[in-house]
């Protein structure tokens, strides 16, 4: 497979082994020319802090070069065909990364091109956010067999990928969320009581109650409110669990300041994270496509 659009596509064999890497990257503070002389385009439909600086770092640090293009020089779709957008820049640079909206959409981009496609984020999976926490939690149990990951909030993308490297690597996840979205994830426990499903969580994981580019909906706002990570639900879960968030982070909604800035906390080692995930994921396809 030439792509890495989601974590089901791939073996547990494959995504095992990129967590590996990825924590052997960083415990070496990895700097090599596995990309010199390769140009990697990076495709951005959603604002981006977090993907946009991980990436570019780790193409630097590899010797690669990258090349950053908006939504407003491109316009996907508008101003010329996926098809086509994909196809020409199969012609200029040696992978794609692309941060959008509709999965269809990269899935399209990634059948017309011939070069390695990325996902960076799609309002369906976060793939690439998924090696990342798993290296997190490998990174603090020295194992991933047999943690349990707890993920508070609404059902959405982060949740989706999460439950995906889960199944891979040998974790249980159990979701807690007024509403299910993502009905066809298999092996998935649902618990709609928050603190039932913490109780005996090693990993609390929450994301933002509006997704980049959803509009509010007080409705669910309100109905995710007994879901918020706060001091009081905290105290139900073991002491030794770890509190994961992807970020950006919307401060007193989801979760409250002193847990996301708290002991338990490993938000800012996972945003660290997504530079050695992303740079063990450049380093797997650019090796697997020069073979």
């Amino acid at each position: 497979m030439k792509d890495f659009i989601d974590i089901a596509d791939y073996s547990n064999e494959v995504i095992q082994s990129l967590v590996e890497s990825a924590f052997n990257l960083k415990q070496t503070a990895h700097r090599g020319n596995e990309l010199e002389g390769k140009s990697i385009g990076l495709i951005f439909e959603k604002p981006s802090l977090r993907t946009r600086v991980s990436f570019e770092m780790a193409i630097h640090h590899l010797k690669g070069h990258a090349i950053t293009l908006q939504q407003d020089e491109i316009q996907l779709g508008k101003r010329e065909s996926i098809e086509d957008v994909a196809q020409v820049l199969s012609r200029y640079v040696d992978m794609v990364m692309i941060r959008t909206f509709e999965h269809e959409n990269i899935k399209r981009f990634a059948q017309s091109a011939s070069i390695p496609i990325i996902n960076g984020l799609t309002n369906t999976s976060h793939p690439c956010q998924a090696l990342a926490d798993a290296l997190t939690i490998y990174e603090h149990f020295k194992r991933l067999e047999g943690i349990r990951v707890t993920y508070l909030g609404d059902d959405n993308n982060v949740s989706r990928s999460l439950a995906e490297i889960c199944l891979a690597t040998g974790m249980h996840c159990t979701i807690s969320s007024p509403k299910k979205h993502n009905d066809d994830m298999m092996g998935v426990n649902y618990v709609l009581d928050p603190k039932q499903a913490i109780e005996n969580a090693d990993v609390i994981y929450t994301d933002t109650w509006i997704s980049m580019g959803a509009k509010r909906n007080n409705t669910l706002l309100k109905e995710l409110e007994p879901y918020q990570l706060n001091e009081s639900l905290i105290k139900i879960a073991p002491e030794t669990a770890i509190v994961l968030h992807c970020l950006p982070a919307h401060r007193g909604d989801e979760i409250t300041d002193t847990i996301l800035t708290g002991p338990q906390s490993k938000v800012f080692d996972q945003a660290e994270n997504r530079y050695h995930a992303q740079k063990a994921l450049l380093v797997y396809l650019s090796q697997l496509n020069s073979n």
